[in-house]
């Protein structure tokens, strides 16, 4: 079983190293608002594509709630193997007083929500967990055809996520997670794990790559304007109300 994981994640990484989604990396540095901002939005793409690329579903999402979202809110997306700037970002914003260290009240204060697709899902995961072992809560996870590295494990969501989501496709070398589960159920929501068949329901990618045609149903997923309106209802019911209904997903 691992030797197969090590080999898909081989593949992916070499075949999207060798594609047009290859780019010198760098989270680009932004300027943080001098008050610790109501709500944080921290995305991030998938597989070795910018956080800044136009034509990837992370980033048209972020850009969406960024145009419709009060100065409160702070939305930014990162590559996925930046995860640790990430973090670093997240406590810069919540440390309202600047001192270099977060108090209990701080902490409490924060509202974060994260997404992302692929290798970007699963550092949604790696990124809560983190944040829990620091006593930060997070608001929401959502995980979209999640695929973990082979040092990785995106199935378990850890207890300080208030409600998480999975979006997967089940087809091809490169499918998401079928299932993800709460470490602790009575800290935990799981508002659901939902399947998209590309396969009897194709959608069209702009811009794709060769990359993409290997595999299809990877990169449907990230372009389903379907399944990206979920997540966004998913993130803005969250900006607007601690309160979700879990109803709105039905397909």
């Amino acid at each position: 079983m691992f030797r197969l994981a090590s080999f898909r994640w081989a593949v992916t990484a070499l075949a999207m190293l060798f594609s047009g989604q290859a780019f010198a990396a760098g989270a680009a540095i932004s300027t943080h608002p001098t008050v610790a901002p109501s709500n944080i939005v921290v995305g991030f793409v998938g597989g070795f594509v910018r956080h800044d690329n136009p034509h990837h579903g992370p980033v048209k999402l972020a850009e969406r709630i960024r145009q419709t979202s009060g100065d409160d809110t702070y939305v930014r997306v990162f590559e996925n193997r930046h995860r640790r700037a990430a973090y670093k970002t997240i406590l810069q914003l919540l440390d309202a007083d600047h001192d270099g260290t977060l108090t209990a009240e701080e902490k409490s204060h924060a509202r974060i929500i994260l997404f992302g697709h692929s290798w970007g899902a699963s550092a949604v995961v790696l990124l809560a967990r983190e944040l829990d072992r620091a006593g930060i809560p997070v608001l929401l996870t959502i995980q979209v055809d999640s695929v973990a590295k082979p040092w990785q494990d995106d199935s378990t969501v850890p207890g300080n996520v208030v409600s998480a989501a999975n979006f997967y496709q089940p087809h091809g070398l490169i499918h998401g997670r079928a299932e993800i589960t709460a470490a602790d159920v009575a800290k935990t929501q799981v508002l659901g794990n939902y399947r998209f068949d590309y396969m009897k329901a194709p959608v069209k990618c702009e811009a794709s790559s060769w990359f993409d045609h290997l595999t299809p149903n990877h990169a449907q997923s990230e372009c389903d304007p379907h399944l990206w309106t979920l997540v966004e209802d998913l993130v803005r019911q969250r900006l607007a109300t601690p309160q979700l209904n879990a109803a709105t997903l039905s397909r």
